[in-house]
């Protein structure tokens, strides 16, 4: 209906579509098939966590040596900006990640998995290796990948499972949940703004230049949120036409947010679209599974997951590091929450065959002729 409705045509709306099947159904289906249970959010946890610590060494190195690896395999760098690379008197690592902010969140998902792993033993080794060790550094590797939102997030996360157990309820969870959509809803179909008074805030925690680059960000969604609502329901479509040219600059807003990319190019319809997609899945899921079976074994591969997708959906508020991982398992979560909540399951205990005890039966005496007591089988 976008391309119908901006006159794009219907080859651009059939190759928009293709696009997005491939970008998100195809991830969110195949979680939503084959991980739908406990058990697939678990191998899904612990593959998260595995997955952080195969990153481990490839930062490391980039960290030393500057990312470097993808532009040796691939023959190019995964961004154009490589000026962007360069914090805090070091580099940021991308491996093979579109940008360093992905891998800083790839890095923060597995952080946090694995402290609820560790924290729920759910696992205590891998490979003979004890968690603890791993984590430790995963821990190390993530604080020196120098990704100041993904920081934020992984103190987010762990603020909102912690309190949920404190408070013995997942209203911590909820009220996240909500304040997406109360964001949503006001930068994108009112005319009021709070993000002024958001930066003044963030200034007295983070340094200046983190917070000239919100900021800046701020500005551009402004600008292209006053342009989206020109076409409030549809959106504008593709080939950069949800873009203005920014007065202050002389060139054209840069879209880092994911939901001012979806707002700007597929409207309102989009937007609520692409987000109620991922919050509503979180939002059965935490009203199926009370608190009191976040810690166990069995729950708690699924509570970390849900937790990671959430803090996506957060930082999609601000950044558009799209991760099919992330899509995964909220197609594995909407699978989940979509069935009853499975019992733990006891361990199958193997029962014995019971002997049937010796009877006794009555025998004749061959000396007197009278009936004898005796045992069946005695004296044969």
């Amino acid at each position: 209906m976008t391309s119908l409705t901006n006159g794009l045509g219907l080859y651009d709306g059939f190759s928009g579509l293709m696009d997005k099947s491939v970008t998100w159904l195809l991830p969110y289906f195949l979680g939503r098939i084959y991980l739908n249970n406990l058990a697939g959010l678990r191998q899904l946890a612990i593959g998260i966590f595995v997955g952080g610590l195969v990153y481990v060494p490839l930062s490391l190195y980039e960290i030393r040596m500057s990312p470097q690896l993808h532009a040796r395999i691939y023959g190019a760098h995964a961004h154009y900006d490589f000026l962007q690379t360069v914090r805090y008197g070091g580099f940021r690592p991308s491996v093979f990640m579109q940008h360093g902010l992905a891998l800083g969140a790839w890095l923060m998902a597995a952080s946090f998995v694995g402290i609820w792993l560790w924290k729920t033993e759910v696992i205590k080794k891998v490979q003979k290796l004890d968690v603890k060790w791993l984590l430790a550094i995963l821990l190390v590797t993530f604080i020196m990948a120098k990704s100041t939102g993904a920081y934020g997030l992984l103190a987010i996360g762990l603020l909102l499972v912690f309190s949920s157990l404190t408070m013995r309820t997942a209203l911590p969870m909820f009220i996240c949940i909500a304040f997406v959509f109360v964001y949503l809803y006001i930068n994108a179909e009112t005319e009021s703004y709070f993000t002024d008074q958001l930066v003044e805030f963030l200034s007295t925690i983070f340094p200046p230049e983190r917070v000239e680059s919100l900021e800046f960000r701020f500005n551009n969604e402004e600008l292209m949120v006053d342009h989206a609502r020109d076409r409030l329901i549809w959106g504008w479509g593709g080939y950069d036409r949800a873009r203005v040219i920014n007065p202050a600059t002389g060139n054209m807003t840069i879209q880092d947010s994911l939901w001012i990319i979806a707002f700007g190019v597929h409207g309102t319809v989009g937007l609520l679209s692409l987000f109620s997609a991922m919050l509503l899945p979180l939002t059965a899921f935490f009203a199926r599974y009370p608190v009191r079976l976040w810690t166990r074994k069995d729950v708690a591969p699924a509570v970390g997951v849900a937790v990671v997708v959430l803090l996506y959906v957060v930082d999609s508020l601000l950044n558009a590091m799209i991760n099919p991982i992330y899509i995964l398992a909220c197609g594995a979560i909407a699978g989940v929450a979509m069935k009853d909540v499975e019992r733990a399951k006891a361990p199958r205990r193997r029962i014995r065959p019971i002997e049937p005890p010796l009877l006794e039966e009555p025998a004749y005496s061959s000396s007197s002729g009278q009936i004898e007591s005796g045992q069946v089988g005695a004296g044969r």
